[in-house]
């Protein structure tokens, strides 16, 4: 469940930073410095969860 939950919220980071950075149109979001910064940090925390869960699972 936990690597579910990581790897969804990468997802979220990874589209926050796209509409930062101005790639994805749109939204009030898009070409705002705000999403550009905190995208990427959402996304490196949805991988260590995901990377934290994945080696706990695999070490079972």
């Amino acid at each position: 469940m936990a690597f579910a939950v990581g790897v969804i919220v990468a997802l979220f980071g990874l589209l926050w930073a796209l509409q930062g950075f101005g790639v994805v149109q749109g939204s009030p979001m898009s070409n705002t410095t705000t999403w550009s910064i905190i995208g990427p940090i959402t996304a490196v925390i949805g991988v260590v969860i995901a990377g934290l869960s994945w080696r706990k699972l695999s070490s079972k």
